[in-house]
């Protein structure tokens, strides 16, 4: 008699992955509206009415530390970069993700700088832009806007938000501080006459404030508080 011999064929079927299926339109445009908005999304509806100043950075490293320790002086601030800031914090030994502990964060991700958007809820009531590239100033001064920094600026105006920017070519000569990617810790720069023209110019523009210094800054958020009866933060 003979014994039955076992299959050795395989029972078991072999399935493929599914398909990743792929993000229909609308899909794709929340993501990338998400992205634009930044790592912190919080609802500028839930901000209270003109509650917050909008600190808006530059690709400038003259004076950065310095206004970026009076932001963080501040109360209740929040950041808006360009792309240039973005790229420039790390040479000065600056992280955005260092910045979060202290500030919420939106960069410029959109070609229609998305998170200026928040500036229609009314939740802030001040924008400065400390410190502002000879580019940003141009920009404002003649009503160009095609970064996060100058579209805040823009659109403050619109709607009559006061507006302080810490211009960089003010003086015919100007020391500043080098990136770290330098040899040398100081630069020195020979700010042509259309630069020194352009914040002039910029002078003239509704509802901005042209500050030329540290102190100066210093002294016109000072003023801004006091308006507003507000006080400075307490040190962290």
């Amino acid at each position: 008699m003979s014994a039955a011999t076992p299959s050795t064929a395989s029972s078991t079927s072999c399935t493929s992955p599914s398909p990743i299926r792929p993000q229909t339109p609308a899909e794709d445009a929340a993501a990338r509206w998400a992205a634009a908005l930044g790592d912190d999304q919080a609802s500028a509806a839930a901000d209270a009415p003109r509650s917050r100043f909008a600190w808006c950075v530059t690709g400038s490293g003259h004076y950065l530390e310095e206004s970026l320790a009076l932001a963080a002086r501040l109360p209740n601030v929040d950041l808006f970069l360009s792309a240039a800031a973005d790229e420039v914090l790390p040479f000065y030994g600056l992280r955005v993700e260092a910045l979060r502990e202290r500030f919420r964060v939106f960069l410029d991700k959109s070609a229609s700088a998305v998170p200026v958007g928040r500036l229609y809820a009314e939740g802030y009531h001040t924008v400065v832009i400390a410190p502002a590239t000879s580019n940003t100033v141009a920009k404002c001064a003649f009503g160009l806007s095609d970064t996060l920094p100058t579209n805040m600026f823009a659109q403050a105006g619109k709607l009559g938000i006061p507006g302080l920017v810490f211009a960089c070519d003010t003086e015919p000569v100007v020391v500043t501080k080098a990136p770290r990617t330098h040899d040398t810790e100081w630069l020195t720069l020979r700010p042509r006459n259309i630069e020194l023209e352009n914040v002039e110019r910029l002078r003239a523009i509704d509802h901005c404030r042209v500050l030329t210094t540290p102190a100066e800054l210093e002294t016109a958020l000072d003023e801004r508080l006091r308006a507003l009866r507000l006080d400075w933060a307490a040190a962290a």
